[in-house]
C-alpha cells in the first residue's frame, strides 16, 4: 500500500480491490483516550462515514463507491477516483468546479447532510465531473446554522488558498448552491452566514 495522505483522524492509502486501484481509509487509535471508548468512537465514525457516503450517492452526488467496511480495524475500502484535486485546477476549470461544488453542497443540504469539511481539497475533478470525498466530519442535520457553517468554511478556504480569484469562485459556488436549494432557502442560509460572521469570531468576506 502507498500512503497518500496523513490526517488527524485517519490515514489514506492507495491499494487494490479485485485487481483495481482502490483507497483504504484507516482511523488511527488515539493513545490519550481510554481504549474501550476510543474503539467505540472509531467504530461509530467509520460506520457513520460509510453510510453517509452511500446516502450521498443515492441523492445523486458523485462519491466513491464503498467496497468494504471493517468495523474491527475501523477501515473503509472504497473506489479510487483517478482525477485531480479541485484546489490544483487552473482558474477557468476551478470556476466551473466551484459551481459544481455549490450544486453538490446544495443537494447535500437539501437532503439534511452537512459535509463538515468543505474545502477544494475534498473534491476531485475526473472526466469533467466533480466527486465529493472525505465525509469523516459529515453530520445528518437539517439545521440552518449547520448548513451556514459549511458555506462559511468554504468561503474561508477560498479566502486563504484562492485569494487572487476568490470573488469569482465564490460567485460561481453560490450560483450553483442556489440552483439546488432554491431562492428562499438560499436567502435564509446566506443571511445566517452573515449572522455567524457578525458574532465576532470571523472576519467579513462578503
Amino acid at each position: 500500500m502507498k500512503l497518500l495522505k496523513k490526517g488527524a483522524e485517519g490515514d489514506i492509502y492507495l491499494t487494490k480491490y479485485d485487481r483495481m486501484p482502490a483507497v483504504l481509509k484507516t482511523r488511527k487509535r488515539k493513545p490519550y483516550r481510554n481504549q474501550t471508548l476510543d474503539d467505540k468512537i472509531r467504530r461509530y465514525r467509520t460506520i457513520h462515514e460509510a453510510m453517509i457516503l452511500a446516502e450521498a450517492k443515492s441523492f445523486g452526488v458523485p462519491t466513491p463507491l464503498v467496497y468494504r467496511v471493517d468495523t474491527n480495524e475501523c477501515t473503509i475500502l472504497m473506489q479510487h477516483i483517478p482525477g485531480i484535486a479541485v484546489r490544483n485546477l487552473k482558474q477557468k476549470e476551478l470556476t466551473a468546479a466551484c459551481s459544481q461544488i455549490g450544486r453538490i453542497t446544495g443537494i447535500l443540504h437539501r437532503n439534511g447532510v452537512m459535509h463538515g469539511d468543505l474545502t477544494t481539497s475534498n473534491f476531485i475533478s475526473y472526466k469533467k465531473r466533480i466527486f465529493a470525498i472525505d465525509f469523516g466530519l459529515a453530520q445528518k442535520t437539517p439545521r440552518l446554522e449547520d448548513h451556514a457553517v459549511d458555506i462559511r468554511l468554504f468561503k474561508e478556504i477560498l479566502g486563504s488558498e484562492h485569494v487572487e480569484c476568490m470573488g469569482k469562485l465564490l460567485s460561481a459556488f453560490l450560483k450553483g448552491y442556489r440552483s439546488s436549494v432554491g431562492t428562499q432557502r438560499f436567502s435564509e442560509v446566506i443571511h445566517h452566514v452573515s449572522v455567524i460572521e457578525g458574532r465576532g469570531r470571523y472576519a467579513q468576506v462578503i
